[in-house]
């Protein structure tokens, strides 16, 4: 380098330059054919040398691989060149100029510690998908554990540039860290805490990516769509976007339904309510009529022939009712429902079937039925519960039951009527 500065300064000198020109001149021509050489290296090594190791990349019977030609994880690696190469000729370009060289060579080193984080990112981006894509880490807070890993590769970058800056140590700048804690902790107070949360997350399986959750105080229920270090995103069934910052999942409670999703069944819990005028004991007439219902008829049999057992070797007078054991309309209901059920080809036997008599309230009689469908989409789930409803409030009046329902304008108007057909 230093025969090649000699060189363009007595061609300048034989061109007719004075002495005060040429170093001028040197420094133009240089830097010109810096830049040039710089360019050709750059070219060279991005699309012959980086596109030959790509094209040897997707030869190779390895997946994870093809991720660094996806990403195009090298092609930063072509900036780090011509940065050497203006690195190692920036002092002999500058030898007239020794006051602009510390600067040059502070912008070189920044530039080249900026490629060298660029470059780890790249990878830290392919490391990142790789693992994403792999089943057992599938719906894992992964990003949330790349993106600190990304913040602390800043503040290392950070912390480099500013001691090339000032001309210091790293280790200098590490020692007045401890001062700034205080304030750093203040300022990365959202992220410390997701962080925190992720990890609790993670390591608890309390949230995964697809999982319906519901969470009142942020109006969210829909499905998780992605967990970061800060957010947790969910899409509302309504198409909303619902973003909750992480850690509220670790101090707050919510509701996540992927065991129901997982178990494969969902949960029915509704009551129908029975007005307690209707309710009465079974004659004979009703009893025959009982028989003729088909998934009725062997429990009518047999358990008729369990009360006139009883009735019979108790010495029971059963010329009133209320003497002795005697089926009612409501309790033959209970086990038509209850058998119903049973037989229902969308209903899971192998989970709790339960037909429930509960309190008495001013609605009437709840009589809860308590089941899971054999599906957890929801659309038909919601078609099998209103399906099974429409059937036992059709069937009730087959037993002479009343379904209990608030008066409304039009019972109003047959009371009035009757009461005025009355006098």
């Amino acid at each position: 380098m230093n025969q090649l500065s000699f060189w363009i300064d007595n061609l300048l000198a034989n061109a007719g330059y004075t002495s005060g020109d040429i170093p001028y001149l040197r420094l133009l021509i240089m830097s010109i054919g810096l830049i040039i050489l710089s360019l050709i290296c750059f070219y060279i090594t991005k699309y012959l040398i980086i596109h030959t190791i790509y094209r040897f990349i997707k030869r190779t019977p390895f997946k994870w691989d093809d991720l660094i030609v996806e990403f195009k994880t090298f092609d930063n690696l072509a900036h780090l060149i011509p940065a050497f190469i203006i690195k190692g000729s920036i002092s002999l370009i500058l030898q007239d100029f020794e006051h602009l060289l510390p600067f040059f060579t502070k912008l070189t080193d920044i530039y080249i510690v900026i490629v060298f984080m660029i470059i780890f990112l790249s990878f830290l981006k392919v490391i990142e998908n790789s693992i994403s894509r792999s089943p057992a880490f599938e719906n894992k807070p992964i990003a949330s554990y790349f993106q600190m890993f990304r913040i602390i590769i800043y503040i290392i970058v950070a912390i480099l540039i500013i001691s090339i800056i000032i001309n210091k140590s790293p280790l200098y700048l590490l020692s007045a860290f401890g001062a700034l804690s205080a304030i750093l902790l203040l300022v990365f107070k959202d992220t410390i805490l997701g962080l925190v949360a992720s990890v609790q997350i993670s390591s608890n399986d309390m949230v995964r990516i697809g999982d319906w959750i519901e969470m009142p105080k942020f109006n969210a229920d829909g499905e998780v769509t992605a967990i970061n270090l800060n957010t947790v995103k969910v899409e509302n069934w309504d198409k909303t976007i619902t973003t909750i910052p992480t850690y509220y999942f670790i101090t707050d409670s919510f509701k996540n339904w992927r065991g129901m999703q997982e178990s494969g069944g969902r949960r029915i819990n509704r009551s129908i309510f029975i007005n307690v005028r209707s309710i009465k004991f079974v004659e004979k007439s009703d009893l025959v009529r009982y028989k003729k219902y088909q998934i009725l008829k062997d429990f009518i049999e047999q358990r008729q022939n369990e009360i006139d057992t009883y009735n019979a070797t108790n010495n029971i007078d059963i010329s009133e009712a209320i003497n002795g054991r005697h089926m009612t309309n409501i309790g033959v209901f209970r086990r038509y429902i209850e058998l119903y059920l049973m037989n229902h080809p969308h209903i899971r036997k192998d989970m709790t079937l339960l037909i429930r008599q509960l309190s008495i309230d001013e609605r009437g009689i709840p009589i809860n039925i308590y089941c899971f469908t054999a599906t957890t989409q929801w659309s038909n789930y919601e078609d099998i519960q209103a399906n099974i409803f429409d059937h036992l409030l059709a069937a009730a009046r087959f037993f002479d039951i009343e379904i209990y329902q608030q008066p409304g304008g039009d019972d109003m108007n047959r009371i009035a009527s009757s009461l005025h057909k009355s006098k």
